[in-house]
């Protein structure tokens, strides 16, 4: 089944542009879309509030799915969420498409690609309101901005800072800075690369565990001891 997954709450995108985003883009990659889903809320509620969310999470456990999403903060505007969504998505085995990236995120893609999404996420303002001057929390450009995938793509691998700064090329202390202040050392652990570590395992042989189910499950043993 291909869902198209569409949410309405203030400062994202109204459902009308999210529809014609996600019609566009199954066209250009002729995905039929078998059923619209829409999600409401007066406000942008934490993802443990969701309860319609959830029941739809679950409903992906079975079956082989599509969701087509419009961007990646229509599924949550925390990256932290996110993190856990996308660790959800993977262990069910289902494609997710993000129409604004043209990015598929499956077992197959590589998280290369959805770092800097969830990095984009976590650093962009959380109030969208009009501003004078740059937003709080905001960074300024850097000269390292133009290495950004490739610094992550190493990080993920496990490489040093040093090691890093010899393949780039640059100052390693300047590089440090760089991977402090956007704090990307955090996202690059943050999520778990299924692939990482895995040696000549196909990935069919792996057993995923969705974080929403395993914390409840944690929450029932707490209970029960």
């Amino acid at each position: 089944m291909i869902y198209a997954y569409m949410r309405q709450v203030p400062n994202l995108e109204n459902l009308t542009k999210q529809k014609q985003n996600i019609l566009l883009f199954s066209h250009y990659k002729k995905l039929e879309i078998g059923q619209e889903v829409v999600e409401y809320a007066t406000k942008n509620l934490l993802i443990e509030e969701r309860k319609d969310f959830e029941t739809f999470l679950k409903s992906l456990a079975t079956g082989e799915h599509t969701v087509i999403v419009s961007s990646l903060d229509i599924l949550s505007t925390r990256a932290e969420e996110l993190v856990k969504i996308i660790g959800c998505v993977l262990s069910h085995n289902v494609d997710l498409w993000v129409c604004s990236a043209d990015v598929l995120i499956n077992r197959e893609s590589s998280m290369v690609e959805v770092f800097p999404l969830l990095e984009a996420q976590r650093t962009q303002p959380k109030d969208k309101s009009v501003q004078i001057g740059r937003p709080k929390g905001s960074k300024s450009g850097s000269k390292f901005d133009i290495f950004h995938s490739r610094i992550i793509e190493l990080l993920s691998e496990k490489e040093s800072v040093s090691a890093i700064a010899r393949i780039l090329e640059v100052s390693r202390s300047s590089l440090k800075d760089y991977i402090e202040s956007r704090g990307l050392k955090e996202l690059v652990n943050s999520i778990e690369v299924p692939k990482q570590n895995m040696g000549e395992k196909k990935m069919d042989n792996v057993v995923l565990i969705c974080p929403f189910e395993l914390e409840s499950q944690q929450k029932i043993e707490k209970k029960a001891s």
